[in-house]
């Protein structure tokens, strides 16, 4: 596979993208990546899609074991680029979409750049928001952007997706998939004028869009894109898409091998977890959580006297946190500093989600707020994952929320050294 074609890519954009190992097939076995988990909202429902932020050494797009603040995102930065000496690629892809998020992944690159500005930036988005967000994105200087595009048929999209929130509004069916659809064309358009190196993702689902992938990829390369890549349906628990099976390895290469005739393919995808770090077939993700590094002794402070958090844990056993906030029948509220803790009570609470589509409808106002009301003691709410409304709410009144997967031990740990980072949080953004 050709990996750069140079005769249209100025010398810098061509320096960055021979060290990028997703657009370069050689530089993916010399240069790091990591990506930084700061944008945990979504506006599309893919119907293969459970982005539950989830530990349990899963490898796929969606999952990460912690959501952080674009201070905290700095601060990994720095620890791993002192780790990894060859970490030339520093990417945002979610957990949701990056520009769902646009001013937390946009402090999150403007706060890198300040510290390091040889670093390549990329980012990662299903392009509902591309048109509005472009100019921004070119200004802060990245030039390497993925949009995911499975269909050009509406029909086809409409089975794909099960909603589109766009300005306050949600669509479904055909209207949902036409209304993305021309967003994502308009902002791929617009990047490829401005000089930005455009790869697009397409999932592969057999019987699906699998016969329709060739049209689109055609149609990507009247565009202008750099790539395509071709990538097989992971059957995520929880998702609609849960009973297909998974679009076999053979499959997805017999594809390629097709569509190689039109545009150069990615081969060499490993389906990145949203805070991924290392080679791509090196994932050392677990290693670089921030709540390992809060164990560091060197960053724990050392005055005597240290202030005492009570936190709120969602966990259906106690050993885990390993449980939604709007899942959960009790809480365990736990006191501490940061080295010791201690469990004060359980806490009874009326769940009031049924599962990932009802999260955020406001039918569930009330049992909602009244949840929110018990926790008005608590420092923070500790929890596998929490709705955008919910965890709004807590903020708004000043609870502080940690999305974490581990033990409930070490997330209580990672959880005060937040806590004790608030100036930082607040000064990038946090409410």
């Amino acid at each position: 596979m050709a990996c750069i074609c140079s005769g249209s890519l100025g010398g810098d954009t061509l320096e960055k993208t021979s060290k990028h190992p997703c657009y370069s097939a050689e530089a993916h076995h010399k240069y790091a990546r990591m990506h930084l988990p700061v944008a945990p909202r979504c506006n599309i429902q893919c119907n293969y899609c459970n982005r539950k932020f989830d530990c349990v050494n899963e490898s796929r797009p969606g999952v990460t074991s912690e959501v952080l603040t674009p201070g905290l995102a700095c601060d990994k930065f720095v620890w791993v680029k002192e780790k990894i000496a060859n970490l030339s690629v520093v990417g945002i892809a979610g957990p949701g979409d990056a520009l769902a998020d646009w001013h937390l992944t946009r402090q999150t690159i403007a706060g890198i750049k300040a510290i390091n500005e040889d670093i390549t930036f990329c980012l990662s988005t299903n392009g509902l928001l591309l048109p509005a967000y472009a100019p921004e994105i070119v200004a802060l200087g990245v030039r390497h952007v993925t949009v995911t595009v499975n269909a050009l048929d509406p029909v086809i999209s409409a089975r794909i997706y099960a909603f589109i929130t766009y300005q306050g509004k949600t669509y479904t069916g055909t209207e949902g998939a036409e209304l993305l659809l021309a967003n994502q064309l308009a902002g791929i358009a617009n990047l490829v004028a401005q000089g930005v190196l455009v790869k697009i993702n397409i999932v592969m689902i057999k019987d699906l869009n699998d016969t329709h992938i060739p049209a689109v990829v055609k149609k990507m390369k009247e565009m202008g894109v750099f790539v395509t890549n071709i990538m097989p349906l992971i059957p995520a628990p929880g998702s609609a898409f849960q009973h297909l099976p998974q679009t076999s390895t053979k499959e997805v290469n017999a594809l390629r091998d097709v569509c190689q005739l039109d545009i150069q393919q990615m081969r060499h995808c490993q389906q990145c977890r949203a805070d991924a770090v290392g080679l791509l077939h090196e994932d050392r993700s677990q290693e670089f959580r921030m709540g390992n590094r809060s164990q560091d002794s060197t960053t724990v402070p050392s005055n005597e006297a240290r202030k005492s958090y009570r936190i709120a844990v969602t966990s259906k056993y106690g050993k885990l946190v390993d449980q939604h906030f709007g899942h959960a029948t009790r809480f365990f509220i736990y006191q501490g500093d940061g080295q010791a803790f201690q469990l004060r009570e359980t806490r009874a609470a009326a769940q009031y989600c049924a599962g990932l589509a009802e999260c955020d409808t406001t039918g569930l106002d009330s049992r909602r707020e009244q949840l929110i009301d018990s926790l008005q003691d608590c420092d923070a709410v500790l929890t596998m994952r929490i709705g955008y409304h919910a965890k709004e709410k807590l903020q708004n009144s000043g609870v502080y929320i940690s999305e974490y997967c581990d033990t409930v031990e070490t997330g209580l740990r990672y959880t005060v050294s937040q806590l004790e980072a608030l100036p930082l949080k607040q000064a990038s953004g946090f409410k």
